[in-house]
């Protein structure tokens, strides 16, 4: 009998986090202000930006994006997510919310296991004796967890160290139908939204001098989700 016990994982440290939704204009605008005060993420490449690549998982029942949409107070999301195309790092990742906060628990899963993750093939995900990976396994199995869809987009970091702020401007937000060639390159998408997302993660406090850095008249906070742009094309 197989050997599958109840996993449950949780982030070390819950996070703040908002955004606001806004034109190329507004943006410009802003990374003017938050070059004054932060610093861009070293991370980032010689422009600034890197992209990003994260394939969903969500059950027949559509239980992450009802959550999502309902507003559901604690809520969870699995995804596989790789950076710049580099397939040399790939992270398996379950985004947590609980009571407004923000959280994250993440390990790494080799090119191997994904393409065997991808065609179906789940027998390895006990024996990687990883917690993260069991926890997705038994929600596979009993949540009926499967990947549903590609969200691609370009990320501008900046780093603020008081306060452990994080700013990014999320931008060319794409979708992909599932698709086993998830790691490959030329894997077909489609515009998601046409707006510019800025997200502000920061741990105790938020200083005033980034709060005063990203005001702007005409942006407002939203609960924008790329997981559900990117959802409504199947």
């Amino acid at each position: 009998m197989e050997d599958v016990r109840v996993f449950h994982t949780e982030p070390k440290a819950y996070r703040h986090e908002y955004k606001h939704g806004m034109n190329y204009a507004d943006m410009l605008a802003l990374r003017t202000r938050l070059k004054a005060v932060a610093r861009p993420d070293p991370h980032a490449g010689p422009g600034g930006v890197y992209h990003i690549r994260s394939l969903y998982f969500d059950n027949v029942d559509d239980k992450a994006l009802r959550e999502k949409i309902d507003g559901i107070n604690n809520r969870e999301k699995f995804r596989i997510r790789y950076y710049n195309h580099d397939l040399s790092l790939i992270h398996l990742e379950k985004k947590v919310k609980s009571n407004g906060l923000c959280g994250k628990v993440a390990t790494t899963v080799t090119r191997e296991e994904c393409e065997r993750l991808l065609a179906g093939d789940y027998s390895w995900m006990l024996a990687k004796h990883d917690g993260l990976v069991a926890e997705l396994y038994a929600k596979m199995r009993y949540q009926r967890l499967r990947p549903r869809v590609v969200v691609d987009y370009l990320r501008e970091p900046y780093i603020y160290e008081p306060g452990g702020v994080r700013i990014t401007f999320d931008s060319n937000i794409r979708s992909g139908l599932y698709d086993q060639r998830f790691l490959e390159g030329d894997l077909a998408t489609m515009p998601a939204s046409e707006e510019i997302i800025l997200e502000v993660k920061y741990d105790a406090f938020l200083p005033g001098v980034i709060w005063d850095a990203v005001q702007l008249e005409r942006t407002r906070t939203t609960a924008f989700s790329k997981y559900a742009a990117c959802r409504q094309y199947g």
